[in-house]
């Protein structure tokens, strides 16, 4: 028996065969999966204007369908373009490990640590360079026996599925459909970092930021186009603004916010670096090892306080002494 809810059948089986996809593509499998049921039955009346009113009418039913799975058809805006985009997403934000199946455990293990330098990148630069993509590995070992050679091909095949963009210049950011799809894992595993447009309010990774002194504007280079056809002042600190998003002082987010050196180093989070400090005493006794003296520098002062913290590549050697390396080890699939 055909009724009404076979058109939001249809259309959430197409969504799964597709994955991420434009507004338009999403209203045409809207239209047909609409027609397709009017043919097999002509007694059931669909909408005959199908304008943005019917359309958010029909997402509200969808999402009400798969609501107890914990399954959304979210909308977002790509945030170079402003395009509209859907996606079938997870609410869920348990493991990250539910990002996808197709990849094993050191895969998906890789993944992680890519996005945790692209999200402790400086100066809001959320994007890595090929060499520090590639100099993860050495991170996720002993766990993992990726080579780098390895590494190249998955960093690939990341970007040819979707859940990374590589730029011109080479690096890796973000894309579109880990923003969407990894939103909730993102906002709870890294909240200091997490930005959000002033504007539009969703996830920002790519635009401008006000030049003021801890003012926390940040645009989409989108919305900042439109609202500086409106305005010509910041919204929070009232500074003036000059025309174009790539004009000074207006400072950037993204890839342009990159300065020299800025992948000589990796970053960690400074409480993750705390909190290993209770690995460090056994029984009181501080454990032997190259970290222990790391340990002392920051109790001492002598290492940057600041949220994250920049490691020289003399601390990415592997331990001597297997118990250290087994301690590092912990350390490292601690933060992934």
């Amino acid at each position: 028996m055909v009724s009404y809810a076979d058109a939001q059948r249809l259309f959430l089986q197409a969504v799964f065969s597709r994955g991420i996809m434009s507004g338009k593509v999403a209203n045409l499998l809207w239209e047909k999966c609409m027609n397709a049921v009017a043919a097999a039955d002509d007694s059931i009346e669909f909408p005959r204007v199908r304008g943005k009113e019917e359309w958010g009418t029909f997402l509200v039913q969808v999402n009400r369908s798969i609501d107890s799975l914990d399954l959304e058809f979210r909308q977002f805006h790509d945030e170079s373009s402003g395009k509209e985009m859907y996606a079938l997403v997870n609410r869920k934000s348990d493991k990250i490990a539910q990002m996808a199946t197709d990849y094993t455990p050191t895969e998906i293990m890789y993944f992680k640590a890519l996005i945790e330098q692209i999200m402790l990148a400086p100066h809001e630069s959320f994007c890595v360079s090929s060499l520090a993509a590639l100099r993860e590995v050495s991170i996720i070992k002993p766990k993992s026996n990726m080579s780098k050679a390895q590494a190249e091909v998955v960093l690939g095949s990341f970007v040819a599925k979707g859940w990374l963009l590589k730029t011109k210049q080479g690096r890796y950011c973000l894309s579109t459909r880990t923003l969407l799809e990894l939103q909730g894992y993102l906002k709870n595993a890294y909240p200091d970092e997490f930005l959000e447009c002033t504007i539009c309010t969703e996830v920002l990774t790519r635009g401008v930021a006000c030049h003021t002194k801890n003012c926390r504007t940040r645009m989409h280079t989108h919305c900042f186009i439109a609202y500086r056809r409106r305005r010509n002042l910041c919204p929070t600190c009232s500074t003036d603004w000059p025309r174009a998003p790539t004009d000074k002082p207006l400072l950037p987010v993204g890839e342009a916010a990159v300065r020299h050196g800025d992948d000589g180093k990796r970053r960690v989070r400074m409480r993750d670096v705390e909190d290993s400090e209770e690995d460090e005493f056994i029984d009181g006794e501080e454990t032997p090892g190259p970290r222990s003296q790391y340990t002392r520098e920051i109790n001492k002062g002598k290492a940057r306080t600041n949220y994250n913290m920049d490691i020289d590549k003399e601390d990415e050697e592997e331990p001597k002494s297997s118990a250290t390396s087994t301690q590092a080890a912990n350390y490292r699939s601690s933060r992934m």
